[in-house]
């Protein structure tokens, strides 16, 4: 089993999980954060600190997300380089900065841009 981040990540991306977590098994998709499912060591840790409760255990899934399981899997499935999630207040410090990728993000996927 593994905990899989679902579509409410989406526009959010908070970043508080990663404060928990003890095996940094988050990283930088274009539009949410994603679970390494191989790093992941099922602790449970972030599923409670989600603000928007988007992490699940696997088996746990509401059927209408089944693809983020996936979603989350194939970038490393396919050996991509993706970044590892920074902490909550580096994220947010970065989010601060005009043109930066945190900055970024926000303007393309939130909702109230």
């Amino acid at each position: 089993m593994t905990y899989v981040v679902a579509e409410p990540c989406i526009g959010v991306k908070d970043h508080a999980c990663m404060n928990v977590c003890p095996v940094d098994c988050f990283y930088e998709a274009e539009d949410q954060l994603v679970i390494n499912p191989d790093e992941c060591i099922d602790c449970g840790a972030c599923v409670p600190e989600c603000p928007v409760e988007a992490i699940f255990p696997e088996e746990d899934l509401p059927e209408k997300w089944a693809s983020y399981t996936e979603k989350n899997a194939r970038p490393f499935q396919e050996g991509q380089e993706l970044p590892t999630a920074p902490y909550r207040e580096e994220w947010e410090a970065e989010r601060a900065k005009p043109g930066s990728t945190a900055a970024g993000y926000y303007e393309k996927y939130s909702p109230l841009t």
